[in-house]
């Protein structure tokens, strides 16, 4: 019981938090580029994870790195510069809710190479909630027409990354501490991430930048909150539930998305609001216990 109620609460937690990483893009990038605002993302999410978890980093063997390797790349490196690039053509809440095909691919990607079983019902699920997605995408094409959806497949490359994320995790690194996996992982983005952050001369032109100045507090709690903090409670949630339950936060997040995209001025209308219930019936369904 203790789980179950551990595994709720870290859902709902992660859906507030993730669900408002999207406007903090979007204020961010008011004063950053997108690699900007991707490696400056990292790197102070590398600095607290180093702080807090640089010891249980020796719990790792070399097998352990070679799997964290893969999901750091996967997770860690990639999608934080594919939203950023993503939302330069494409509002936050529309970006957030492209992010929900996540729990598609984890069970896609959990069958079909990590062998692991799921009930008929889960899946069933899984294509009620992308049923929800697809009318929030359909309704918000009609109402933004003038977005370029090309740039979702930046989205959708970095959700099939998290799903590999996922599985990875809790097939290969389910024995160690979710902090060790959040900062190894963060560990391996952390160097690359620093070398396109010099490259774009960030420092450079940082000092007379009354625009980075004003958006540089918006990456910090994106990089500290909503980047840091965030992965080390996904991955707990990893560890005390399935792959599906843990990928299904992505179903809740554009609810909390689209919301602060209304109260910063983006549009919203009714078959909206109508996805986002279908979401949420998704993600009961693909979580319900059948009765014996």
């Amino acid at each position: 019981m203790k789980n179950i109620e551990q595994k709720w609460l870290y859902l709902v937690v992660l859906a507030l938090i993730w669900g408002s990483s999207f406007i903090l893009i979007k204020k961010s990038l008011l004063g950053f580029t997108p690699l900007q605002v991707g490696g400056l993302r990292i790197v102070f999410a590398s600095i607290l994870l180093f702080l807090l978890g640089f010891k249980s980093l020796r719990t790792l063997s070399g097998k352990d790195w070679k799997y964290i390797g893969i999901a750091g790349l996967c997770s860690s490196f990639f999608p934080p510069f594919f939203f950023a690039i993503a939302q330069m053509q494409i509002s936050s809440g529309v970006t957030s809710i492209l992010n929900s095909v996540a729990p598609l691919f984890t069970t896609l990607v959990g069958i079909t190479l990590f062998g692991l079983a799921f009930k008929q019902w889960q899946i069933w699920g899984v294509f009620v909630g992308l049923l929800g997605t697809v009318i929030l995408i359909v309704a918000g094409m009609d109402f933004n027409p003038d977005q370029n959806y090309w740039y979702s497949f930046f989205i959708i490359a970095s959700a099939l990354g998290y799903a590999f994320n996922i599985n990875i995790i809790k097939k290969h690194l389910a024995h160690l501490s979710p902090l060790s996996v959040t900062t190894a992982s963060f560990g391996v983005a952390f160097f690359p991430a620093l070398a396109v952050l010099l490259y774009t001369d960030v420092l450079v032109t940082f000092s007379g930048n009354g625009a980075m100045h004003n958006a540089v507090w918006y990456v910090l709690i994106l990089a500290l909150l909503g980047t840091a903090l965030a992965n080390i409670m996904f991955n707990k949630l990893i560890k005390l539930s399935s792959p599906v339950f843990a990928a299904s936060v992505t179903y809740l997040i554009p609810l909390v998305a689209v919301l602060w995209g209304w109260l910063d001025g983006e549009s919203i209308s009714i078959f909206q609001l109508f996805g986002g219930l279908v979401i949420l019936f998704g993600v009961w369904l693909v979580n319900r216990k059948r009765k014996v």
